[in-house]
């Protein structure tokens, strides 16, 4: 499948394994590289000295003459303290390719130019899209309605057509609302050049969260899904577990005060996060009661558990199907 994306990456197939916090691990990018697609990975899944570092290199020698490749997902707010530091081992290990969310992609951008990475981001709207665009990013991945974790408000069938209508130059991933071939073959039709999908990934055999974690997945419709303040500050969605309920959805007015103050918004900001990576991080470990699992509404569509290199296959062949079957409907 040859588009825009494909042709700026290397890459065989135009489909992003979406960075997940916690989820995406080693194996799983390793599937990508070795099934055609684009793995990408948080930094802030490597938080211990060294370990992100090594994990490059190790990626960089399992990539050698495959037909995918990998890059990472840099959280580019003030409030992460390992940014830059993050942001120097990528640079001196040369990633091949960036997810730049929440913040300026300045200098991510500037320091990939220096070695022909490639710098997508994060956008929801096309006033940051604008900002994004000016600094010179190379694509876009447009997060709508439904997707898992940080999730944007607009529906996918207006944000692409959009982005598409003001920046006709910029390749479009759509993220959000995607697990099958039929939603690739949808998104490509209103003009993304791929597609970005966690949420399927995460009931993998790879994926080494809880049991529990992927049951939810397995058994939650898309109504169970939830938009949470509480984890980071900034609207995520979630699986409404009965834990998810018990803390709420929504900052208390003084959260929202402190969050808004211009002395205090950075470090209360700070301490929402890494309140949240907290709870997250223990969510994730078996016969935890507190429950805070990130997914998104493809829950409805998610139903069984395979390895990664199958779900990709799955979806290739798909997406092949799809097609065939809507040139068929317009034959007839």
């Amino acid at each position: 499948m040859k588009t825009d994306f494909t042709e700026q990456t290397g890459i065989a197939y135009p489909i992003i394994m979406a960075p997940m916090f916690l989820v995406s691990n080693e194996a799983m990018i390793q599937s990508a590289i070795q099934t055609g697609i684009m793995g990408v990975f948080p930094t802030l899944n490597y938080r211990k000295q060294d370990e992100l570092d090594a994990l490059i290199k190790r990626l960089h020698l399992f990539k050698s003459e495959k037909k995918g490749s990998f890059g990472v997902n840099l959280i580019v707010q003030k409030t992460n303290p390992l940014y830059s530091s993050h942001l120097q081992i990528c640079v001196e290990n040369k990633v091949p390719f960036y997810i730049t969310s929440l913040g300026s992609p300045r200098e991510v951008i500037e320091a990939a130019r220096s070695y022909g990475a490639k710098v997508y981001c994060d956008v929801t709207n096309i006033t940051h899209a604008k900002k994004c665009a000016q600094l010179g990013c190379d694509g876009f991945i447009a997060v709508g309605q439904g997707a898992g974790g940080h999730a944007g408000p607009y529906a996918q069938t207006v944000l692409i057509p959009a982005l598409r209508k003001h920046f006709h130059t910029i390749p479009v991933i759509a993220a959000g609302g995607i697990a099958t071939g039929d939603g690739i073959a949808a998104m490509m039709a209103l003009g993304a050049a791929g597609v970005s999908i966690g949420t399927r990934y995460i009931v993998s055999y790879e994926a080494k969260v809880s049991d529990e974690y992927k049951n939810s997945v397995l058994n939650s419709g898309m109504d169970n899904i939830v938009m949470t303040e509480r984890l980071s500050g900034t609207p995520c969605n979630i699986i409404n577990t009965p834990y998810a309920k018990k803390i709420g959805f929504k900052q208390n007015w003084l959260e929202k005060w402190l969050s808004n103050n211009s002395r205090t918004k950075k470090y209360f900001k700070m301490l929402v996060q890494y309140k949240g990576l907290q709870a997250l991080e223990q969510a994730i470990k078996p016969g935890n009661y507190k429950t805070l699992w990130t997914a998104g509404q493809t829950v409805e569509l998610v139903d069984d558990i395979l390895s990664c290199d199958e779900i990709t296959a799955r979806l290739i062949k798909e997406t092949y199907q799809s097609v065939e079957n809507l040139n068929n409907k317009f034959k007839s």
